[in-house]
């Protein structure tokens, strides 16, 4: 059984979260998530009291963690590390190549009648979203599976709970944790990372051979993440404590 994560030294640590069943409750539809009212705010003294070492680490776009979060002074990598923001430092990977927009076309017309499956197009990244539909997925998986053959070089299908995510191969999570920990004010800490899903795994992986503490948020499945916690719940309240500890 694994164990919840240590409460780690704050001068130490270097905090990356995901977003969707790790800070907020999953929605059915992508837009439909909450804010916890509190949440900024403890995210906002974790921030001072790291020196600024945490950031999000998501699969959403910048624009629409903003829009979640207002403008909270924290780093964000968002799709999948495509876009990375560092203070006044941003960077924006590249657009959809025209090359794939036949395929995503061709598979939202196919999926268009089905109710509850969205598709969410955020530049060279498409998600598609079963949360809302699950007994949609399958198909749903076979069909993406169906057409990789026919995207460019490069491009991965990752297979979710909920859905799946096409994505070039240099959008992961462990290449957006790795790209802060080269910054300050992330250099030279202990990463510790909190994710729930199958894109997540990937930074676990990362996390732990740098010596970092990675947690799985949900109920105890296969996972390479070392340490758990149940419920969104738990994370604010192990993020609180965090907070009150230094």
């Amino acid at each position: 059984m694994m164990q919840k994560p240590p409460v780690p030294e704050l001068t130490e640590t270097a905090l990356f979260l995901d977003i969707d069943g790790t800070l907020v409750e999953h929605a059915a539809h992508p837009d439909a998530v909450i804010v916890p009212p509190a949440l900024p705010g403890i995210l906002g003294d974790l921030n001072r009291k790291l020196d600024g070492a945490v950031a999000f680490v998501t699969g959403r776009n910048l624009a629409m963690v903003e829009r979640l979060f207002g403008q909270t002074g924290l780093a964000a990598a968002g799709t999948f590390g495509i876009e990375r923001m560092l203070g006044d430092e941003l960077e924006s990977g590249h657009e959809a190549a025209a090359a794939v927009t036949p395929v995503f076309t061709e598979l939202e017309k196919r999926f268009s009648q089905t109710k509850g499956v969205y598709f969410e197009y955020k530049g060279p990244v498409l998600a598609v979203h079963t949360r809302a539909a699950p007994e949609a997925l399958p198909a749903v998986i076979a069909a993406c599976r169906n057409t990789l053959t026919r995207l460019p070089a490069g491009y991965r299908l990752l297979e979710g709970h909920a859905g799946a995510e096409f994505l070039p191969e240099g959008a992961t999570k462990s290449a957006a944790i790795a790209w802060f920990m080269s910054r300050p004010p992330f250099r030279g800490r202990i990463p510790v990372f909190l994710g729930d899903d199958t894109s997540d795994e990937i930074g676990f992986e990362w996390t732990n051979r740098n010596s970092g503490i990675s947690v799985r948020i949900g109920p105890e499945i296969q996972t390479q993440a070392h340490h758990t916690l149940r419920t969104v719940t738990d994370v604010h309240d192990w993020l609180t404590r965090l907070a009150r500890s230094g």
